[in-house]
């Protein structure tokens, strides 16, 4: 007769708790509960592609990204959709053919639109993904089904639509640039898939960005705070107006938190084109919240009442917010609160969240050491941060390093992190619009002091730096290191560290 007490072969939480030997019983069942709720959804697949291992489609890939950066890029811009608009002509409008869901704001927009994905998919939705700038590969901006496109995929659409870019370039002032460009690819790679819903991010803005010339069935703006001040407004109200270029005739608009000021002028955008507003903390939002290992256990409020245990695997309340914002963006998708009143299936949005994964947003990466990557690159973005690492980690001792954007706000975002980072390295990535690592050591050391800032020019010994400092502490003392400050920087770091 078995003992009593053997586990169940059969039952997987039983067996997760039984390899758990060496923990404290009650944090191995804490474990394996959230473990058995991820494995609902499936591990949450956090890596973006790699290189192509065949040689020769990685010599195309190389080709075609060598030709789209003789263009203009992200940061050269302007403002106006008449060459996107050309380009759709000519290819004969496909971002016509599929329902849009379009997503603005300053930050949290990659991450809604991966959880909004997820969402769709999970309901059996063919999802066309457009989100920038990439992490690692060119390919993660364009997404069917929640994964990247192939790279040979990339590079078909890129020859299928480049006899168009070359007409309208003829008949335009100025070339398409990099950024439209990858629009037209993506959005012809929706319409030859086919997809049942377009997932779009902005680039920039909203009225003139190049996204823009589509009509989304339902516009979600994510938190306006202050980021691209030259280009968009020095104030959220001002950088809300670009924003609410999205918003179309009857569309509905989910509405994050927002400052006033940004609130009152999305909700007159949307009076003037008689769309309908749902707005968090009022129509949907998030009921409660705690901690759980590797993210968060939370209640969500849709559209259509209440969504309890919804296991997410990433950390920081900021995340749960992304998720109320995401989940009430698919359900008015669906009609729900308008054409319907019921809400949507428990189960599959449980399954949904479970198999979200954000890279580069509050990702660990290592351990002994822990090693967390964030591409947080705006003072409000490294507050959410900031906040989050402390929720999340019992960090003794954390060691930052930054690398920035020279056009960025970084003196904002040294003071947000300064209260939790022990020791700042400071470093600078590959990308031509890094700010100097000496001029951005200049400022750290008036934010931090001379004695918690150290340069290393170069992101490998920036890293080696960081976990040296780390390990200080001893192997069970709990150091940790935070790499943050880019998008690019990040991206570089987790290649660095072997994911990818």
């Amino acid at each position: 007769m078995s003992d009593q007490n053997e586990p169940d072969p059969l039952d997987p939480f039983d067996e997760i708790i039984a390899e758990e030997t060496d923990r404290d019983p009650d944090l191995a069942v804490i474990e394996a509960g959230s473990r058995t709720l991820r494995t609902q959804g499936g591990p949450p697949q956090a890596d973006v592609p790699a290189r192509p291992e065949d040689p020769e489609v990685d010599k195309a890939l190389r080709e075609v990204e060598a030709e789209l950066a003789t263009r203009w890029g992200e940061t050269k811009l302007e403002p106006s959709v008449s060459r996107i608009a050309a380009l759709m002509d000519v290819l004969g409008e496909p971002q016509r053919s599929y329902p849009s869901i379009h997503i603005t704001g300053t930050n949290g927009k990659t991450t809604t639109a991966r959880m909004i994905e997820a969402l769709l998919g999970a309901f059996e939705l063919r999802t066309g993904r457009y989100t920038s700038p990439h992490v690692q590969s060119i390919t993660e901006r364009i997404s069917l089904d929640g994964a990247a496109i192939s790279a040979e995929r990339f590079i078909e659409t890129y020859h299928d639509i480049k006899p168009y870019i070359e007409m309208v370039d003829g008949q335009q002032e100025y070339r398409l640039s990099f950024f439209e460009v990858l629009t037209g690819m993506a959005y012809a790679a929706f319409a030859d898939a086919p997809v049942d819903v377009a997932v779009v991010e902005v680039g920039m803005g909203g009225s003139w960005d190049a996204t823009n010339v589509i009509d989304g069935d339902v516009a979600v703006v994510t938190p306006i705070d202050l980021d691209h001040t030259d280009r968009l407004g020095s104030t959220p109200g001002e950088i809300a107006g670009e924003k609410a270029g999205i918003i179309k005739q009857d569309a509905t608009v989910i509405m994050a938190q927002q400052p006033v000021d940004a609130a009152q002028v999305l909700l007159k955008k949307a009076v003037e084109v008689d769309a309908t507003v749902a707005r968090e903390g009022l129509e949907f939002g998030v009921v409660s919240r705690q901690v759980a290992v590797g993210g968060q256990l939370a209640t969500l409020r849709g559209l259509g009442g209440e969504y309890p245990e919804v296991y997410l695997p990433l950390h920081g309340a900021h995340q749960a917010h992304n998720a109320a914002v995401a989940l009430a963006a698919v359900e008015a998708f669906f009609g729900v609160g308008a054409a319907r009143a019921e809400p949507l299936d428990i189960d599959t949005v449980r399954k949904a969240f479970a198999a979200v994964a954000s890279p580069g947003r509050m990702e660990v990466v290592r351990r002994s050491p822990t090693v967390v990557l964030d591409a947080a690159h705006n003072p409000a973005g490294a507050r959410v941060t900031a906040d989050a690492v402390g929720e999340a980690f019992d960090f003794s001792r954390l060691i930052g390093v930054v690398g920035a954007s020279g056009d960025k706000n970084v003196r904002g975002l040294l003071e947000a992190f300064e209260p939790i980072f022990a020791e700042v390295v400071v470093t600078q990535n590959s990308s031509h619009r890094a700010m100097d690592a000496d001029e951005l050591a200049a400022i750290a050391v008036e934010v931090f002091g001379d004695e918690r800032v150290q340069v290393e020019p170069r992101l490998p010994d920036a890293l080696e730096a960081a976990i040296t400092l780390a390990e200080e502490e001893g192997e069970f003392a709990g150091g940790g290191v935070l790499v943050t400050g880019s998008v690019i920087t990040v991206g570089e770091a987790r290649l660095l560290l072997g994911k990818g």
